[in-house]
């Protein structure tokens, strides 16, 4: 059974660059799956143009209500949902985000299916799609380019202004002129190891966890944070990483240690609602907290990072938290002030590179089920909707999109 597949244009505001496959990722997906047909709806805002899809021999086109499934990136406009059609998108409605619980009610009154990329997985329930390399390596070059604007040592040109990433590196000779700082780096996931990937490229050098802790050094270095080297089970019982994320609210935060040694702090490490902060504002007011710059990647208002009261934008980044105050002030208003970057949608400064990277990984994971008979479940466990109907597994969402939107 053949099927066609139309790209849609992004309508978010600001608008999205991204695409799920770049023309080259398409030409490969055509002739990698014969029953593909694969149309582009015009787009005057994403990073590959209309004629770069049209010179590798695709369809270019405004209209693609004639198409099977719908793919995207970020949500779709609620008023150009098209009814009994089957959409991939980052739909962000499983956590019950109010912004989009009209985006669901829409998808079953208008019989869609809705298939999410971030519930994608394979057997082992590990996700196989996302955009987390690329919050990574921008999230840190971010961190350094607010590090180096807060302490007047240099100026890196901002991601988004960067064609892509090799155009980005061309700026990283830059962090020469840092001092023998320390800079931490939480988490082990895709956008730890995208964020380590900058610092490594960059040069600097890393340490074991016990030399950062411990030692000082005459150049500026950074070490890797794993869950167990700043948690602890209130009890004191030994560290179980599965029981961790069993049981968050079992564990009490151990980062103390890490406050008085730590200049910059990177944070990309995922967080549960129920696991302890890093560590609580009353701490920024104590002599011994070092930490003055915080890229926070996971960007989880009042989450971990209790310094993030909010988010922040590409076109301004950075803002103060006064730990006298408590309040959020403009970056860089004072030097004793914590600097915070606290970008959402960080990919998005690098949309090329970050789209060919997503389209790699549909290419590999996603296209063979969706394309073939999904007899591992891939799809339908990422199916939060269908004929009118919540899935199974989501039926959790039923008062969630029973709620009317309050004006």
């Amino acid at each position: 059974m053949s099927l066609t597949v139309a790209l849609l244009r992004e309508t978010k505001t600001p608008p999205d660059k991204r695409v799920p496959l770049t023309p080259k990722k398409c030409a490969e997906a055509l002739s990698t799956f014969p029953n593909l047909r694969l149309v582009v709806q015009s787009s005057a805002v994403r990073s590959y143009r209309d004629q770069e899809y049209r010179d590798l021999g695709l369809e270019v086109r405004d209209d693609v209500s004639d198409c099977d499934v719908l793919m995207g990136v970020k949500e779709v406009a609620v008023d150009q949902l098209i009814a009994n059609k089957t959409y991939l998108i980052f739909s962000h409605t499983v956590k019950k985000q109010p912004a989009n619980r009209k985006l669901l009610q829409e998808v079953l009154k208008k019989n869609i299916t809705l298939v999410d990329y971030e519930l994608l997985t394979n057997a082992q329930g590990e996700r196989i799609v996302a955009f987390g390399r690329y919050a990574g390596i921008v999230g840190a070059y971010n961190g350094l380019l607010t590090y180096g604007r807060k302490h007047g040592l240099y100026d890196l040109k901002p991601a988004y202004q960067c064609v892509d990433m090799d155009d980005m590196q061309e700026e990283f000779f830059k962090v020469k002129k840092l001092p023998p700082i320390k800079m931490a780096v939480t988490g082990s996931g895709r956008v730890a190891q995208g964020a380590l990937e900058v610092l490594d490229r960059m040069g600097i050098r890393r340490v074991s966890v016990y030399d950062y802790l411990y030692l000082d050094f005459n150049e500026p270095v950074y070490t890797q944070l794993r869950s167990s080297d700043y948690n602890r089970r209130r009890d004191g019982r030994v560290w179980d990483t599965l029981d961790f994320h069993r049981n968050p609210q079992e564990y009490e935060s151990a980062f103390g240690t890490f406050l008085p040694v730590t200049d910059l702090l990177i944070a990309c490490a995922y967080w549960h609602p129920a696991a302890p902060k890093l560590f609580e504002e009353a701490d920024t007011r104590l002599s011994g907290f070092r930490i003055n710059t915080i890229a926070d990647v996971t960007c989880d208002v009042d989450g971990s990072i209790p310094t993030t009261k909010r988010s922040s934008t590409i076109a301004d980044p950075a803002f103060d938290y006064n730990p006298q105050t408590g309040q959020l002030e403009p970056a860089y208003s004072r030097p004793d002030n914590i600097t915070v970057m606290a970008v959402d949608n960080l990919p998005c400064e690098l949309p090329r590179n970050a789209s060919r990277d997503f389209g790699r990984q549909l290419l590999d994971n996603v296209l063979p089920h969706l394309l073939g008979d999904d007899a591992e479940g891939v799809i339908s466990r990422a199916t939060i909707a269908r004929n009118g109907q919540l899935m199974p597994r989501y039926q959790y969402l039923a008062d969630y999109v029973a709620e009317t939107v309050r004006a």
